[in-house]
This record gives C-alpha cells, structure tokens and sequence, in this order.
C-alpha cells in the first residue's frame, strides 16, 4: 500500500515538473516574440525618412480601396432611401369605393414586405388631375367622377431585388378589387445593374491595391535584407535556421501593415470629413435626409487586420526566396 501511494506521488511530481517546464518554455517563447516585435518597431524608427516613404505609399494604396469602398456603401444607402423608384401603384377598379379601399390598404400593411401604404382616394385623384393636367373645366363638365382609388406602396428595403418586386407586383396584382399593378420595373433593374458593376470594379481595384501593397512591402524588405546581410551569413553559419532568420522581417512587414492602415483609416476619415458637408446641403436641396455612413468599429478593424495581413505576405515571400537563395560562404 506504502509503495503505491510512492509511485502516485512520484508520478504526479513528475507531471508537475513537466507542466512547469511546459510554461517555461511558452513564456520563453512568448518573451522572445515580444522582444523581437519591439526590436522590429524600433528598427523602423531608427529610419524615419525610409520608413516614412514606404508607409506613405502602402497607406495611399489602402486608403484608395477603401475610399471606394465606403464610396460605393454610402451610394448604395442613398439609393435604397429613394422609395419612388420602388412604389408600387394600385389602380382599383372604378366600382371600388373609398371604404373598400381603406380596407384594401389595411391588409396590405399586414404584409411582411410591405413597408407603408398610401391611399389616393377618388375625390384626391380627381383635384390632383384638375390641378396639374389644365382640363379641369372638361371634368367639371363630367357628371361622375371617372377616376378610380389608387394604392400607392412602398416596400420595405430588404425586398430590393427584381425578381422579389416582381413577385409582390404580381401578388398585388391578383387581389380582387385590383385592376392594374403599375411599377417601373426598367428603372429598377438598371439601378441594381449599376451598383452590381461599381461592386465588381471595387473588388477589382482593392484586389490590384492589395497586389500593391505586398510588392511595396517586399521590395521594402529585400531592401532591409541586403544591408543585414552580413549579419544573416553569419547566424546561418552558427546554425541558424530560415524560421528563425525569417521571425524578425515578418514583424517588420507586420509593422508596415497596421502603421500605413492606421494611416489609411485617418486619410479616409478626412476625405469623408471633407465632403459630409456639401453632400448634407446637397440632400436638404433634394428634402433628402441622406447622411454620410462613415467607417464602422468592424470595418476599421477588418480594414488594419487586412493591412497588417498584407505586410506579413509580402515580407513572407520576399524573406522566405531570399534566404532559400542565399548561401553562405
């Protein structure tokens, strides 16, 4: 029994020591990266003007992608505020009373894809088209008014796609006291025809800006490779290895990343800045409360996490062909 309780203490004694050796050896390693890190930053700022003329230009390149993009987001947000291109217009049959077409309208707001209803009754379509066709002396001739009770609805902005206004013009269109569904479905598919292909020319020219950025942070670092190169000849020579030379450049390359995207982010807060104002009195002209949507806490952090990305692939491909080439005499 005595020997048992010996051999579980010694096994656990063992398995604490492993442990400890275990957080030894990450939180060496965890000192190390660190170290490297801040070696890397201060590398950096050790030369100003080539650091700075790198950054600048990787941060143009970052800015112009994401300039189009937020560009691209805020006409999307104008154009799906613009309801009269996707109302829907109800002429109901001219033996449809206003009563009737009250209640017509009270169980389309129950729709799901329906935002608002209007209605136009007989008595409102006839004093509008006095007002603005100039034969108002001809109907006043009229016995009856032959004009019919319109709906006007506007569906809710997630039902923006052609083929689901479609489907509700064509729902609308077979209710009973329905004589003819009216929407101009051209103007609609032109308007997302145009935005499908400002989304594609975006994912084009931030693919080409990111190509961009991780040549500028390759060419920067080849540079940095060739005035340390003595100093690599000689770790490899004691036994360093490609992992470990290669640590140091993927920092700086990382470092090149989120500095120019820090930049970038302040260059497309200011070029927003600068054309809030103008746009704002160029709605209120148009009665339109169009605000602009600047950058969200997500987006920002996608736009510094892709910059910091691309800093790390270019430093990667560059170091790691180098080093594969290099041979130490």
């Amino acid at each position: 029994m005595k020997s048992v309780k010996q051999s579980k203490y010694v096994h656990v004694k063992q398995h604490k020591s492993a442990r400890r050796g275990h957080d030894s050896r990450v939180f060496s390693c965890l000192k190390r990266h660190k170290a490297i890190l801040v070696a890397s930053l201060l590398r950096l700022l050790n030369a100003p003007f080539t650091s700075a003329m790198a950054v600048t230009v990787m941060a143009i390149a970052i800015a112009l992608a994401g300039s189009f993009y937020v560009l691209v987001s805020n006409a999307q947000q104008l154009l799906s505020s613009l309801q009269t291109g996707n109302q829907i217009s109800l002429f109901l049959h001219e033996q449809v009373s206003d009563q009737q077409a009250g209640k017509l309208a009270q169980q389309l707001r129950a729709n799901q894809a329906v935002e608002k209803v209007t209605l136009i009754s007989k008595q409102q379509a006839l004093a509008e088209f006095k007002q603005y066709s100039g034969f108002g002396a001809a109907l006043a001739a009229l016995e009856g008014n032959p004009l019919p009770a319109v709906l006007q609805v506007y569906p809710k902005e997630t039902v923006k796609e052609a083929y689901q206004l479609r489907q509700l013009v064509a729902q609308m269109q077979n209710q009973q006291a329905v004589d003819f569904a009216q929407m101009d479905m051209g103007w609609v598919t032109r308007l997302q025809s145009i935005m499908q292909i400002a989304n594609r020319v975006v994912m084009l020219l931030s693919a080409l800006l990111a190509l961009a950025v991780v040549f500028i942070t390759g060419n920067t670092i080849r540079s940095e490779l060739q005035a340390r190169h003595d100093e690599i000849v000689v770790t490899k020579l004691v036994g360093g290895t490609n992992a470990f030379i290669c640590l140091p450049f993927l920092y700086t390359g990382f470092w090149y990343g989120v500095i120019s995207g820090v930049l970038a982010w302040g260059i497309i807060f200011l070029m927003l800045i600068m054309i809030d104002a103008p746009l704002e009195q160029l709605s209120l002209l148009y009665q339109n409360q169009f605000q602009l949507h600047f950058l969200s806490i997500s987006e920002s952090t996608l736009l510094l996490l892709a910059s910091a990305v691309l800093g790390i692939i270019g430093a990667f491909a560059v170091a790691n062909h180098q080093l594969r080439t290099l041979k130490p005499e």
